[in-house]
């Protein structure tokens, strides 16, 4: 008897949960033309600690979705869907956790049907000749950007290769050579009227008042003075005039070497001479220009 009871029991709850499944799905048509909607529906028994599936289609496409509603203590959500491709789709099944656990709904199979086309109902026209299209602007547009991409290069080939270089040519001052005694006295005023040393720049002067007796010294006598140093430019000076072919004096090198012996000094070991000194050695300057000279070459000599 008492497993009579237990077998009616257990039928029961079968019958029941049978005729109320937790989850359910349901279409209002398994059959549609292509592009058309329906509705898809998922309900749920109980609304707390529900979570819904996302959805995950094949062949059929989700164009909306409705607001979960809540109706007589069941969740619905409903869903519009189509199709764009004809064939037989399958909505899988959909996992559904009630109370944290999973439950499953039905897959359902939708037929996407082709729209069928009357062609005896269609008006035929005759076949129209090709028109041609007026021509405009962008027909032609790389063509006019080539030629004036073209002209412009060829504007500036001529502008700069020939009339600028004949600008430049015309506009190139023509200086004639000075002989080296009338450049020396011409660079020396000019360093004068630049006020360098008046403006504590006393090392760019003795910069310049030695590159000046140095440039007399090559051209006059012809020898390399401005690559050598002050030792050696006393010393070929020495040769000279033991040679007899120079016309100076032993004091006329002296104040050359003490000049170029100053320079160094302000230049490398920065020294600071009085302006006194600097006037000395700029009168100096312009009496070894004016007594050093190459010796004159006689006649006979050249014989």
């Amino acid at each position: 008897m008492r497993k009579k009871i237990i077998y009616i029991l257990f039928f029961l709850v079968t019958f029941g949960f049978a005729q109320n499944p937790v989850v359910n799905s349901q279409v209002e048509t398994s059959s549609i033309r292509i592009g058309e909607q329906f509705q898809f529906k998922i309900s749920v028994n109980g609304t707390e600690n529900v979570i819904l599936p996302k959805m995950v289609l094949k062949g059929l496409e989700i164009i909306d979705s409705a607001k979960v509603d809540t109706i007589n203590n069941m969740l619905i959500q409903k869903y519009i869907l189509t199709g764009f491709d004809s064939g037989a789709f399958y909505i899988p099944q959909q996992q559904v956790f009630v109370r944290n656990q999973a439950y499953f709904t039905d897959s359902l199979l939708i037929n996407v049907a082709t729209v069928e086309i009357d062609t005896t109902k269609i008006k035929k026209y005759p076949i129209k000749s090709i028109k041609s299209e007026p021509y405009v602007f962008d027909d032609f547009k790389m063509y006019i950007y080539l030629l004036l991409a073209a002209l412009a290069i060829i504007v500036f080939w001529i502008y700069y290769f020939v009339i600028r270089k004949r600008k430049v040519q015309e506009e190139k001052p023509l200086y004639k050579m000075l002989p080296p005694f009338e450049e020396a006295i011409y660079k020396l005023n000019e360093l004068d009227s630049k006020l360098l040393w008046q403006n504590n720049h006393v090392k760019e002067y003795y910069s310049e008042l030695t590159e000046i007796v140095r440039n007399y010294i090559e051209r006059e006598l012809q020898v390399p003075a401005l690559e050598k140093t002050t030792d050696e430019i006393i010393e070929m000076l020495r040769d000279f005039q033991n040679a007899n072919t120079i016309n100076t004096s032993k004091e006329t090198i002296k104040k050359l070497k003490e000049l170029l012996q100053e320079a160094d000094l302000v230049k490398f070991a920065k020294s600071k001479p009085m302006s006194i000194e600097i006037e000395e050695d700029r009168k100096d300057a312009q009496e070894i220009i004016s007594n050093l000279k190459p010796k004159p070459i006689k006649k006979d000599e050249l014989e």
